[in-house]
């Protein structure tokens, strides 16, 4: 029987598999199926509809994400460009359902809200019976071992939302949260001001005797080793623990 060579790629990089041919397509089709259930899939949902942003996050979950993993980032068509109401928060949970029922009967093993806010986790593990957790949970309790952290984030009113996680982590007493005052857009596009402003916060919570950061926003993805590196102090975006998080529970189920 003739065999035939297939490429397929998962993270980007390529995987090579001899497959006997048929004369109809059903041995390559069986093929296929019968890798997309071997692999494990995750979705991580930007839920804004900045594409700068999910590029962004794309990066940092291609670099992250182990051999054997397909990890597939993506943003809701329509919604808010930025969440920072209640309002953006409200219309952006119901277009990040409504992407979760196109993907549903995709065999999805868990999925990462790449944001730092529990925004739809709850419902998307009662909608799909799957791993859910947001960067907001995966960082704050993976920072929670070193003692006392301080989560920067973005705009001001995120700094109520993400103290009452904390609390609801159990992990209030050891959370500082602050905030830059700069929008998740301009802090996503490094602008002069969001970065001073970042500068600054970073500055703080090292005198404040922090012994760890977290980055709380999606908009700082793909910056924590940097800014490890330039301040000397462990900094965490949430990105790896997430992935870590529904790697393990998948592998559980």
């Amino acid at each position: 029987m003739p065999i035939a060579l297939f490429t397929i790629s998962i993270n980007g990089v390529a995987q090579h598999r001899h497959v006997a041919t048929q004369p109809t397509r059903g041995a390559l089709m069986s093929y296929f199926q019968h890798s997309a259930k071997a692999i494990p899939r995750f979705l991580i949902i930007n839920p804004n509809t900045n594409q700068h942003l999910t590029h962004n996050i794309r990066k940092v979950i291609n670099s992250s994400a182990p051999q054997g993993v397909m990890a597939v980032v993506t943003n809701p068509t329509h919604g808010p460009y930025s969440i920072e109401t209640a309002q953006d928060k409200a219309e952006a949970t119901q277009q990040v359902l409504a992407l979760i029922e196109t993907h549903k009967n995709e065999g999805i093993s868990g999925y990462i809200m790449a944001c730092f806010d529990d925004l739809a986790v709850s419902e998307i593990r009662a909608l799909t019976q799957t791993p859910a957790i947001s960067l907001a949970e995966a960082g704050i309790r993976s920072a929670a071992a070193g003692g006392l952290m301080t989560v920067i984030t973005t705009f001001l009113d995120a700094v109520p939302t993400i103290e009452a996680l904390s609390a609801s982590y159990g992990l209030s007493e050891r959370c500082r949260v602050v905030a830059t005052g700069i929008g998740v857009a301009d802090t996503a596009a490094q602008t002069e001001i969001a970065e001073i402003r970042l500068h600054q916060a970073m500055q703080e919570a090292i005198e404040l005797n922090s012994a760890a950061i977290v980055l709380g926003s999606g908009a700082f993805a793909g910056r924590a080793q940097a800014l490890s590196a330039r301040y000397s102090i462990d900094v965490t975006d949430g990105f790896v623990a997430a992935l870590d998080y529904v790697i393990q529970k998948a592998q559980q189920k």
